[in-house]
C-alpha cells in the first residue's frame, strides 16, 4: 500500500494551504484518494498555517496526519513543532531562507531549499512555495509536476492561467536543487 501523510506548515500567507490544495487535487486528478485538513493559528496572515494532505491508493479513514512521511517546513515554529511527530524515514522540505535550524532526528531525510532567494531569482517572492512544491515532489513523486501544473487553472481559477509559465520555472528551479543534493 501506499500512503503519503504530508505535513506543509508556515506562516499565514506564505501559500502553504495552496501547495497543499494542488497537490491534493493532483492526487485527485492521477485517480488516488486523497484528503486535505486545514490548520490556522489565531491570526490569519502571519499566525501559523498548516495543512494536512493525504495521498493513498486505498481510501482514507481520517483526514489527521500524526506521522507524516514528509513535510513541506517554511519557518522555524513548524520545523519545531512537526520534527517530532514525523514518522522515521520521512523526507523533510525545509526553506532554509527562513529556518535556520538543522533537522535534529537521525532518521529523518532533510533538504535544505534557499525558496525565498530562488523565489527572488525568478523575480517574484510570492512563488517559494511553488519553489518549494517542486523541490518536495522531486524528492517524494507523491504526484506528477505536469499534473500540477494541469490542475492550477482548476485550483486557482483561469484568470490566473498568465501565472503557470513562472510557477512553472519556480517548481523546476526547487526539483533542481534537490536533484543537486542527491
Amino acid at each position: 500500500m501506499m500512503e503519503h501523510k504530508i505535513i506543509m506548515a508556515g506562516f499565514g500567507g506564505q501559500g502553504v494551504m495552496a501547495i497543499g490544495q494542488l497537490t491534493t487535487y493532483a492526487g485527485m486528478v492521477e485517480d488516488k484518494f486523497v484528503s486535505w485538513l486545514p490548520s490556522y493559528g489565531p491570526e490569519m496572515r502571519g499566525g501559523t498555517a498548516n495543512c494536512a494532505v493525504i495521498i493513498s491508493d486505498e481510501p482514507v479513514s481520517a483526514p489527521t496526519v500524526t506521522q507524516s512521511t514528509s513535510a513541506i517546513i517554511m519557518n522555524e515554529p513548524s520545523l519545531e513543532k512537526f520534527e517530532p511527530e514525523a514518522k522515521p524515514g520521512a523526507k523533510f522540505i525545509i526553506n532554509s531562507s527562513l529556518v535556520f535550524k538543522k533537522i535534529e532526528r537521525e532518521d529523518i531525510e532533510g533538504f535544505y531549499i534557499p525558496a525565498n532567494e530562488i523565489a527572488a531569482q525568478i523575480g517574484n517572492p510570492k512563488v517559494a512555495n511553488m519553489v518549494m512544491l517542486g523541490a518536495f515532489l522531486e524528492a517524494t513523486h507523491v504526484v506528477s509536476e505536469e499534473t500540477v501544473l494541469k490542475v492550477f487553472t482548476k485550483v486557482f481559477g483561469a484568470n490566473k492561467e498568465k501565472f503557470i509559465p513562472m510557477n512553472k520555472e519556480a517548481m523546476e528551479a526547487g526539483a533542481n536543487y534537490v536533484k543537486n543534493q542527491k
